[in-house]
């Protein structure tokens, strides 16, 4: 009875030993296994068998990234202001043997390695400069802990500060000021608003002084050339009215003379021709004109032009 017994015992122990020399790895970890107290192998992710009493398995590392949020710290800038500045580190472990065996507490050694590097930095800047240059500080905060970490099997990825805290005093003045830069450029913007508005205006006016002198012109130019088309017209009819006015003149004189040379000269006709002969005598060039004041003459004289009728007619 006691055989089977101790052999049961032994069978059960050899399987339980058996399976806590399994080991299964996850992802993205890696387990440091040491051989009677010495570095022997590492655990990639997948299952693997730890040497019972021999083996054991040392550190467990994780390849992620890792972030470390520092407290805030106390800093004095280059123009003597106190401040409370923290911090965010970004690291990765890339050498799990190095980081296991090259530093004793990788945490304290970078919250004390970014706490002295950020206080150098913020003491080559004022307090004005340390608000508007994060990034530069964050650049070169980060080269810094990333080549000092190198050695630890550490890669730093990225370094953040995210808050700068200034004294309550400076925090109040800060704030006084901002009042008055918004204050200006409300002014400026008004100023400029305003500006821009007389502007816009005046080029408003300028352009309806411009239409308007344009309209009046194209008024002024269709009224004179209406006053053209006018007078052309009535030019045009004067002329055609003299016109037709002479033609009636030649016409009627045209008629009077056949008249006179088809009908029989009387004394009465003489002496209207005797008339207007001399009437168109006096509009002459001479600068004297003689009238015979003899009446035996101007009867003479009419029968005269009696005769000279005559010799028209018979012509």
């Amino acid at each position: 009875m006691v055989g089977p017994i101790i052999i049961g015992i032994i069978v059960l122990f050899v399987v339980l030993l058996l399976l806590s020399s399994i080991r299964i790895v996850r992802q993205s970890e890696v387990y440091l296994v040491e051989r009677l107290g010495k570095f022997h192998r590492k655990l990639e992710s997948g299952i693997h068998v730890v040497m019972p009493f021999v083996e054991r398995v040392a550190s467990k590392k994780t390849l992620r990234e890792t972030v470390v949020d520092f407290p805030p710290q106390s800093m004095i800038t280059k123009d003597n202001v106190s401040i409370q500045v923290d911090s965010v580190v970004f690291y990765q472990v890339t050498d799990v043997v190095r980081h296991e065996y090259e530093i004793a507490n990788p945490l304290s050694a970078i919250s004390n390695l970014t706490a002295t590097t950020l206080r150098n930095l913020i003491g080559e800047l004022d307090l004005d400069e340390t608000l508007t240059s994060r990034d530069t500080v964050n650049n070169k905060l980060r080269a810094i802990l990333d080549q000092a970490t190198d050695k630890w099997g550490m890669k730093v990825n990225r370094v953040e500060i995210r808050n700068i805290i200034p004294p309550v005093d400076i925090q109040n003045a800060m704030e006084r000021q901002m009042q008055a830069e918004r204050t200006r450029r409300e002014k400026v913007l008004n100023a400029q608003g305003e500006k821009e508005s007389k502007i816009l205006k005046a080029e408003g006016e300028k352009q309806s002084k411009i239409l308007e002198a344009e309209g009046e012109r194209l008024s002024q130019v269709e009224k004179a050339r209406g006053d053209k088309d006018s007078q052309i017209l009535r030019a045009e009819g004067e002329a055609e009215a003299i016109i037709k006015l002479a033609e009636a003149k030649a016409r009627g004189e045209q008629l009077v003379l056949d008249v006179w040379r088809n009908a029989e000269p009387t004394k009465e006709m003489v002496q209207l021709r005797s008339m207007e002969a001399l009437e168109k005598v006096a509009y002459g060039h001479a600068s004297k004109l003689v009238i015979p004041t003899d009446a035996t003459k101007l009867l003479g004289m009419v029968e005269s032009v009696k005769e000279v009728i005559k010799s028209d007619k018979t012509e």
